[in-house]
């Protein structure tokens, strides 16, 4: 299991700095430790939709480390949203 750490109001998870995170109403979770790259992405509108991929940590089904989508995330509003800045150092399952 990863190591959750509140520090200086910033969370650290198995001593990478977070970034960015997300979560939804469903219980997953996603942490942004890295900005892997900008890109343009196709969400099923046949539209490119500028996005930004992270390298992080995900908290769903499974508890892992990889990449994940922010526009993918954002296009479930509402039922997925930023967690702020202020409010990292609790959040997540731990």
């Amino acid at each position: 299991m990863a190591e959750f750490k509140g520090k200086d109001n910033k969370l650290f998870i198995d001593g990478k700095e977070v970034l960015i995170g997300f979560e939804s109403f469903n219980g997953w979770y996603w942490f942004g430790t890295e900005k892997v790259r900008e890109q343009n992405s196709d969400l099923g509108d046949g539209k490119g939709t500028p996005d930004t991929i992270w390298f992080g940590f995900v908290q769903g089904a499974e508890q892992e480390w990889g990449n994940f989508s922010q526009a993918e995330i954002l296009a479930m509003a509402p039922k997925a949203w930023r967690i702020p800045d202020k409010n990292l150092p609790w959040s997540g399952v731990r």
